[in-house]
């Protein structure tokens, strides 16, 4: 399997354009969304592109391609406007040989994580800083934001296979990677 990884979209068209455009780019079976899909929040500016009734129309259309988390800026009246479930504070599922718990960050995070075990994979967005990294034994995989990134990072989104985790900028320019091997 191979997940196109997203997080913190914002309500940002433009965004939500890089996650579908991305994941037909990379041929992905599908996409996992980390959370903050329509609203911006009160400590973020308002994107650019700022646009939640297009992001949620654009997002529908694929909504089959969706596993999504809810993030903090995420209200329950988002579970009416989008096709797909992001009420859900975390996911878990197997990839190869690795347990893989998706959340956004704001409940689990990279500091406060759930049970694991060495080899297991956790994702989060919330920072809106890329990070690919081993802790302790554990992947900490952060695809950044595409839509508001934060300490000087580009836009990016991530691509998740059972050989790793690579984060690739909006031009799909690879920014940073981890091997599961």
């Amino acid at each position: 399997m191979k997940y196109l990884v997203v997080s913190d979209i914002h309500g940002s068209l433009s965004a939500a354009q890089l996650a579908v455009n991305a994941a037909e780019h990379h041929h992905s079976d599908a996409i996992l969304c980390l959370g903050d899909v329509l609203y911006h929040g009160p400590r973020n500016d308002l994107p650019a592109d700022y646009a939640p009734k297009e992001v949620t129309a654009l997002l529908n259309q694929h909504w089959h391609e969706f596993i999504a988390v809810r993030g903090n800026c995420d209200a329950e009246i988002d579970d009416t406007v989008l096709s797909f479930a992001v009420s859900a504070d975390y996911n878990l599922f197997l990839l190869g040989e690795h347990h893989v718990f998706m959340s956004h960050g704001h409940v689990y995070g990279p500091d406060h994580l759930p049970k694991m075990l060495p080899g297991d994979i956790f994702l989060s967005g919330h920072t809106h800083v890329p990070t690919a990294m081993i802790r302790d034994g554990i992947y900490l995989l952060n695809p950044g934001s595409a839509a508001l990134p934060k300490e000087n990072h580009p836009v990016t989104y991530a691509v998740l296979t059972e050989e790793g985790f690579t984060v690739y900028t909006a031009e799909h320019t690879e920014y940073m990677a981890v091997s599961f091997r």
